[in-house]
């Protein structure tokens, strides 16, 4: 025993176990017999760890991280070395072949696309239809560049519109899209108003006005069975009416002299298709009607008063009858009673002011503004809407006269040479005046 201690402490010895233990036990000859010599070197050759120090981590850890450092050895098959073997081994035992026809299912049957050279024109396919409709949205969309743009819209439609066809196709286009946006009667009459005036085709059976003035008649044959119809019938009746009343409105009709005045022909269609709005007095007739009035009930007025002719009046009385009689709904009542009240106010329009000294509150609509403003002992304002106010301005103005009397008498007593007036005299004098001139 003594001969195993004669080397130094840890001598032959290794700290670690070999990478694989397996390779040493099948490259190590068979264990000796215990007791020869052979089992006793044996013995002490054992590669053992050695202890470890208090300092290092337990034997579990380490165990742990002998694992770790086999599992390199163990998942070697996962490297990419030997995916990319294994993928090469799969494209030579695979029988795909980037040669191979394309694939087709059973019940698909295949034809050859057909080309055709448009040339010149493709680029004339595209319709009258579809530049009117790009021209009517931009306009729609943007009401104000009306006079920015219109002499470059008339300039494109004449290239256009050069046959009676087309011009047929313009006025229908216009007519369909002033009828079928409510915001866009008024722009619509007025771009039938300048294209009456600017069009330069000018065929045989009728020109741009004359055309359009017949598509609105052939509309205006169909009121009675329209005024009578389901909602959507009504709905476009309604459109037609408000779109009628812009027309006479823009559309001018040059004159051979004098300035151009408005189609007399829309004057009566006008006055019958109120009649027939009140015929059925529903509610939405009865708010079409209140709308067209409010649009165009000053110059129908004015033009039957030209004409000595008391449409407006009878108008007011069936509009009276159907307040009273009617079942209309309440909010339309109170519209048919507001448009009463603008009637006799003269529709809302204010004439010019009379003189200063002919003003009174009865002829002229500004007499209160430049009136002063008083105020109570608790700071409220007066107006000329409080019953007091008139017996207030009165006596202010008797104040102010008066003071204007005193000053005027004052002056005048200190130029004689008197500087002491008599002031009970002298008030009893000025409130005399005052009061008679009131």
């Amino acid at each position: 025993m003594a001969d195993s201690f004669d080397r130094a402490p840890g001598a032959g010895r290794v700290r670690g176990k070999p990478s694989n233990p397996g390779l040493v036990e099948a490259s190590s000859p068979r264990a000796p017999e215990f007791g020869s010599e052979d089992a006793k070197a044996s013995l002490f050759s054992h590669r053992e760890p050695l202890r470890q120090p208090r300092s290092s981590p337990p034997p579990a850890e380490d165990t742990r991280r002998q694992s770790k450092t086999s599992n390199p050895v163990q998942n070697n098959s996962s490297t990419p070395a030997l995916k990319a073997q294994r993928s090469e081994s799969l494209v030579l035992t695979s029988s795909l072949s980037a040669n191979a026809p394309e694939f087709y299912p059973s019940d698909y049957a295949y034809s050859e696309p057909v080309y055709e050279d448009w040339g010149d024109e493709y680029y004339a396919s595209a319709s009258l239809a579809d530049l009117v409709q790009g021209i009517l949205s931009h306009l729609n969309s943007s009401p104000g560049s009306f006079e920015v743009d219109i002499d470059d819209i008339t300039a494109t439609l004449n290239e256009w519109v050069t046959t009676e066809d087309t011009l047929k196709e313009l006025v229908e286009l216009i007519y369909m899209q002033s009828t079928s946006i409510p915001n866009f009667s008024y722009t619509g009459a007025r771009l039938c108003n300048y294209l009456s005036q600017h069009l330069i085709i000018s065929p045989s059976n009728g020109s741009f006005r004359h055309l359009l003035l017949q598509r609105c008649h052939s509309e205006f044959e169909k009121k009675n069975q329209a005024v009578c119809g389901n909602e959507e019938t009504q709905r476009k009746f309604h459109s037609y009416v408000l779109f009628l009343g812009e027309i006479y409105l823009n559309l001018e009709v040059k004159s051979a002299n004098g300035p151009p005045k408005r189609a007399d022909i829309l004057l009566v269609a006008l006055k019958d298709l109120l009649t027939t709005l009140f015929s059925n007095p529903v509610d939405g007739n009865l708010t079409c009607a209140v709308k067209l009035l409010k649009l165009t009930g000053s110059v129908l007025e004015d033009t039957w008063k030209e004409m000595k002719q008391p449409h407006m009046d009878e108008i007011m009385q069936k509009i009276k009858g159907v307040v009273l009689d009617a079942t209309c709904s309440r909010d339309v009542r109170q519209m048919l009673l507001k448009l009463v009240e603008l009637r006799s106010s003269n529709w809302g329009r204010v004439h010019a002011a009379a003189a200063a000294s002919e003003a009174t509150p009865y002829n002229d609509p500004n007499y209160f503004m430049n009136e002063p403003t008083f105020y109570t002992e608790d700071g409220t304002p007066f107006t000329a809407a409080d019953p007091d106010y008139f017996q207030i301005q009165m006596k202010m103005k008797w104040i102010l006269r008066l003071k204007r009397r005193l000053r005027s008498f004052a002056s005048s007593r200190s130029e004689n040479g008197s500087n002491k007036p008599n002031v009970k005299r002298l008030c009893l004098g000025a409130a005399r005046t005052s009061f008679s001139s009131c």
